[in-house]
Parts: structure tokens; C-alpha cells; sequence
């Protein structure tokens, strides 16, 4: 098999840090009404409030709430389409209208009248990418991403459509680059093996990696981020709160997430271990599992999943939360985190 080129552009940043030079961006799942609805003002005054803090990043996809994260935050950023703007979307998912379509599907609810399904192939990553830019009301992307392609996601077909992703749905996302509609690929995905199964055989601009490289879950650590920096693949962070588990002071005795589920025994009672020596250092969980995801030099830039403008500030107020050296010392003693992972 031919390797595929596609080349990193260094003239053009795949990611625009915040105006303070703060590496962090805004995830636009929540826009699309994953779990609980918020209204439209509340949509444009998280975005405006992250835009003027400094945000130049903004990421989402087709299947944030049947596209209705798209529509929101293209609203919302319309007026600042300059130069400074980076927006990434995603390709693998076909919206199609259907008055029959449920209002609460795929953990999204109050969702647009859309059905979705599966489409890898050359002629729908065109339409994905079209259909996005119609809905953002842009007429380009920055990056795009090639969604949810792993094992977990696809079971038995995966293999499949590994295939279908490296002989047609890369070629047709370099293609839409050559002609200006896009201007960096990668993947979007919540698996580090599959990213190094595609680095096998073709060269990404970018990841966006969701849940496997956070505070509770370093999985991607050993050897797929080495690999991304030796490749000069532009890495972004997604999920490092694991779907809010990290994201404020654990108590056990509410309904718990990880990675958009209700969170199994064992990653609650890791967390709760974690959460144990942030109590003991008085640092914030939420600080840590920020910093820790920042620590390391793969790491372009985190995608904040914040609902409301209170959680992006608390957030950003969490990135400098000082943290005792001696707190990561203490979670690599108690075998909490593996020696040799990057620390702040």
C-alpha cells in the first residue's frame, strides 16, 4: 500500500492558542445538548464569553446534537471568520431530515430533526464537509476530523472500516484540502490504537484524542504520544475530565460519568484514590486533571467541554491553581500515575 502525504502546514497553525498564549480551546459538544439542554442565549454567551477571554479555538460535529451545535456556534463566530479563528468539524456521520426523528437521541437531547448514519465513503465525506459549512454558514474549515473510527465504536466492522477510511476517506479529505475548503485532516477519536494503526500507513496533520490521555486514564501515554511528537502530529485533548468525573470534588454518592457512561466501579474507586491526595495537598482535582493533560509537549491544546460560561472560567482558573511538585511525587508513590509521564 502507497503512503499516503499529507503534509504538516507549518505556515498555518492547526491550532490558535488563547490570546495569553493559553493552550486551551472550547469543545462544542455541550452546544449540542449532550445530556441536558441549554438554551440558545446561553449557547452565544458561552462562546462570546470564551471568545472574549481569549479563545481562538472552537471544535464540533455533526452528531452534537443533530447539528445543532454547528448551526449555534456558527452563529455565534460568523462575525469573528478572520484570520485568527481556528474551527475544526467532523466526517463519518450523514445527517438526513426526518420529521419521524426522535427528540432525544445518542445522549443528545432537544435535538435537531435529523437522523444520522455511518458514511466513510469519498462522495459522503464531500457532502459531510459541504453540509457543515452550510450549517456553520462558512465557506471553510480549518481542520476536519475524522470521527469516532475505532473498535468500541464499530465492533465487529472496525476492520472495515479502517480500511475505508485509509483508501477513500483520507484520499477525499486530501482532496478538499487541495482545493481550499479544508486545511489540516486528523482523526477524531476516543481509542489510541487505532490512531497508530492509521500512522501505519498515513501521515495526519492532527488528533483529537477524547478520555485517553487524562489524570485517570494515561493509556495513550507509553507509546502514542512519543509517536505523535516523532511525527509532528498536532495533538489536541478532548475529555480530560472523563466526562465530568474529574471535573469538581468527587462524591460517591451522586451518579458518576466516565467517558459519556454511567462510571464503572473500579475507574470511581481510582478516582476516589486520586481525589484522596488532592484532599491531602489541597489542590483541586479539576486543577490537576488540567494541568496533567497540558504537562505534556504533544499537547497543543485542550478542548474545554464546558456548558455554561462559569464552567470555562472555573476552568481557566483551575489551569493556575499552583500545584506542589510534591502532589505528582506523591500519586507516582502511591501508583496513581506512572513514573515517567510528563508532570507539570
Amino acid at each position: 500500500m502507497a503512503r499516503m502525504q499529507m503534509s504538516f502546514d507549518s505556515t498555518l497553525p492547526v491550532f490558535a492558542p488563547c490570546t495569553d498564549g493559553a493552550r486551551l480551546g472550547l469543545g462544542g459538544a455541550a452546544l449540542g445538548n449532550l445530556f441536558e439542554a441549554i438554551t440558545h442565549l446561553q449557547a452565544q454567551t458561552l462562546v462570546a464569553a470564551a471568545w472574549q477571554d481569549g479563545c481562538r479555538s472552537f471544535d464540533t460535529a455533526p452528531h452534537y446534537g443533530h447539528g445543532l451545535s454547528e448551526r449555534r456556534l456558527g452563529d455565534a463566530l460568523r462575525p469573528h471568520a478572520c484570520g485568527i479563528l481556528r474551527l475544526s468539524s467532523k466526517v463519518g456521520r450523514l445527517l438526513t431530515p426526518s420529521a419521524q426523528a426522535p427528540i432525544d437521541q445518542h445522549g443528545y437531547v432537544q435535538t435537531l430533526p435529523f437522523v444520522q448514519h455511518w458514511d466513510y465513503s469519498a462522495s459522503g465525506v464531500r457532502r459531510s464537509v459541504e453540509d457543515s459549512l452550510q450549517r456553520l454558514g462558512l465557506a471553510r474549515l480549518d481542520t476536519v476530523f475524522v470521527h469516532d473510527m475505532d473498535a468500541h465504536t464499530h465492533g465487529a466492522q472496525a476492520k472495515q472500516i479502517l480500511q475505508q477510511v485509509l483508501d477513500h476517506t483520507l484520499p477525499a479529505l486530501a482532496q478538499l484540502k487541495q482545493e481550499g475548503l479544508i486545511a489540516h485532516v486528523g482523526l477524531g477519536v476516543n481509542d489510541h490504537a487505532v490512531v497508530e494503526q492509521v500512522l501505519h500507513h498515513a501521515d495526519l496533520d492532527a488528533l483529537l484524542l477524547a478520555g485517553r490521555y487524562t489524570l485517570l486514564d494515561n493509556v495513550a501515554g507509553a507509546h502514542l504520544l512519543p509517536l505523535l511528537l516523532h511525527k509532528k502530529v498536532a495533538l489536541s485533548l478532548g475529555g480530560v475530565f472523563n466526562s465530568g468525573i474529574l471535573a469538581s470534588r468527587i462524591d460517591p454518592g451522586q451518579p458518576l460519568r466516565f467517558n459519556y457512561q454511567a462510571a464503572p466501579a473500579h475507574w470511581v474507586g481510582k478516582a476516589l484514590q486520586i481525589q484522596k491526595v488532592c484532599d491531602a495537598w489541597q489542590v483541586p482535582i479539576q486543577a490537576a486533571a488540567l494541568q496533567f493533560a497540558l504537562a505534556h509537549p504533544a499537547t497543543q491544546l485542550v478542548w474545554l467541554g464546558a456548558q455554561h460560561a462559569s464552567e470555562w472560567h472555573a476552568a481557566r482558573q483551575a489551569q493556575h491553581q499552583r500545584v506542589p511538585p510534591e502532589f505528582w511525587q506523591d500519586l507516582q508513590h502511591q501508583g496513581l500515575l506512572p513514573e515517567g509521564l510528563p508532570t507539570p
